[in-house]
């Protein structure tokens, strides 16, 4: 009764009789059930303002000061008002389970956990939380809380779990002699994975898998957490003190819907496994996990059992360990992609940690969830590598040139190419003398240019969130040092050199004879940027 108490003193009078049934109702007896049935009932009579309180009171259990550090006090007021619009709009028999888990929670039970408790079974929020998460200019405190979205997850059991794969694989579990492992092994937002033994018929041997199991009620609430945050969207967008953040709000729903609908979409994924797997087999220091088939259903993804630990967690002892597993990423996932031969080349596009195993045995990468994937065309990948080796090059015109290449929409149009090359030149004119520019230079600039109505294709934009992505894990591994132009570069050199000059994929020779000539005018750039820029500071000051 105490966790209940800060919204009995809430308010008097009106306030006190309107929100007196719903507290009843999920004080009473009976099982959880039955009270969360009361409480919807009392929910409904309730009406807006009853649920509005109820939202104030969710914020005073769950207190932001404790959720938001203080170096990001002036976001405080955004998160406080999201997570009552949130819970104020939840629909009434999920609000009412939320109010009775609380109440069952120990009276002293921290803030995370709380928090964890109240978005259980909320796959949008947990996925949104999540997304934030990977951002590396993130406080390590922050990062760290909301690691246990991916982590301390705990809303399916083991019994529901196994009752799905019984009633998707039937007789299947017989003939293959399926024995599955009694308890959840991890959970995510939209899945629960159990591992299991099976008869392999093809070699006759027992092997280990892993089922990947969509949770049940994940169909029905992903579709109402999409409702609600396209709703908070236009709440924040109302007012006026939170224009600093509603830019980030919509883009990070935008990907929440994007990842979620693919995750849900078990039949591609299965099809993206099988094509994965296919394309690292033979791929050194690089592990897929192998699908299989006869045991997977559209609800349901079967894949061999792949050991290891997460890639932040690697050898924490040893320095050149971690940073050969930052290399063998930026090698697995960037480099293999971009520099393959293959007409389409298929792209990881979520490498956060969680995807990311790496197995201290056989010093291999595992490269697991392949829900969301991209093919990514010869000609595409071709333009990408020259914009990463031309801005290291300081090469303004042949930046602005790979960018128009790249865009759907600037080629035929002048003023499109002005605004890009103008942009182009602004990027190099902000920088020192000293300060060499990267790939995430660029890919920031096309996003600049994005938002000046420059369109690029799709695989374009899952090619620079890879990155982004990416270079947060890299830096939680071995810090700033590494870098993924570096890596990319060092890569086509070897293969370069490996193949005594056959294997230039994707770039042609014409763009050998492109780039010889712009690293020939490279030592004038850099000494007419010395001289000039501290002018241009001067003048700018």
């Amino acid at each position: 009764m105490s966790a209940l108490s800060p919204l009995m003193t809430l308010g008097a009078g009106a306030t006190e009789s309107r929100l007196q049934p719903v507290i009843a109702a999920v004080l009473e007896g009976g099982s959880p059930e039955d009270r969360i049935l009361a409480a919807t009932r009392a929910l409904q009579e309730a009406g807006e303002a009853g649920r509005s309180e109820i939202a104030e009171w969710i914020s005073r259990l769950v207190p932001i000061e404790s959720l938001v550090p203080e170096i990001y006090r002036e976001w405080r007021p955004l998160v406080r008002d999201s997570m009552m619009y949130v819970f104020a709009h939840l629909s009434d028999q999920r609000l009412a389970a939320k109010l009775v888990e609380q109440v069952d929670l120990p009276p002293d039970s921290e803030p995370v956990r709380r928090l964890l408790t109240l978005i259980s079974k909320m796959p949008g929020i947990q996925k949104f939380g999540q997304v934030i998460a990977r951002n590396r200019h993130l406080d390590r405190s922050v990062k760290t809380a909301l690691s246990e979205l991916e982590n301390g997850l705990n809303d399916v059991d083991a019994g529901m779990i196994g009752g799905i794969i019984v009633d998707e694989l039937g007789a299947a579990l017989y003939r293959y002699e399926v024995e599955v492992t009694p308890e959840v092994f991890s959970e995510a937002s939209v899945s629960a994975v159990v591992r299991f033994t099976w008869s392999n018929p093809d070699n006759g041997r027992r092997e280990r898998g892993v089922f990947k199991v969509r949770k049940p009620y994940v169909p029905a609430y992903f579709a109402e957490d999409m409702n609600l945050l396209q709703g908070l969207s236009r709440f924040l967008a109302k007012d006026s003190q939170f224009e600093k953040g509603i830019g980030e709000v919509a883009k990070t729903v935008g990907e929440v819907r994007m990842l979620l609908e693919h995750e849900l979409d078990f039949v591609r994924e299965q099809a993206t496994l099988v094509e994965a797997y296919r394309t690292y087999r033979y791929t050194s220091g690089v592990r897929v996990p192998g699908p299989i088939p006869q045991l997977s259903t559209p609800c349901v993804t079967a894949m061999t059992d792949e050991r290891g630990v997460k890639v932040t967690e690697a050898l924490p002892r040893s320095r050149r360990g971690r940073e050969r597993i930052a290399e063998q990423l930026i090698e697995a996932l960037v480099a293999a992609p971009l520099l393959s031969r293959d007409e389409y080349s298929l792209l990881h596009a979520d490498p956060h940690a969680g995807n990311l195993f790496y197995d201290e045995q056989t010093r291999e990468i595992v490269l697991l969830d392949w829900a969301l994937a991209e093919r990514v065309s010869i000609e595409a990948r071709r333009h990408v590598a020259l914009l990463v080796i031309l801005t290291l090059m300081r090469d303004a015109l042949g930046m602005a040139r790979e960018i128009i290449e790249l865009s759907l929409n600037a080629a035929g149009d002048a003023g499109k190419r002005k605004i890009v090359l103008e942009r182009v030149r602004a990027f190099f004119d902000s920088l020192a003398p000293g300060e060499e520019p990267d790939a995430l230079d660029a890919m920031r600039l096309l996003d600049g240019l994005a938002l000046e109505g420059i369109r690029f294709p799709t695989s374009l934009a899952m090619f620079r969130k890879v990155l982004f992505t990416l270079d947060g894990v890299l830096h939680d591994i071995a810090g700033p040092d590494i870098r993924l132009d570096h890596g990319i570069v060092r890569e086509f050199l070897l293969r370069l050199a490996s193949s005594y000059g056959f294997h230039h994929a994707p770039l042609t020779l014409r763009d050998f004879l492109t780039l010889q000539q712009s690293a020939l005018f490279f030592p004038l750039r850099q000494w007419a940027m010395a001289r000039v820029w501290p002018r241009t500071r001067a003048v700018g000051a």
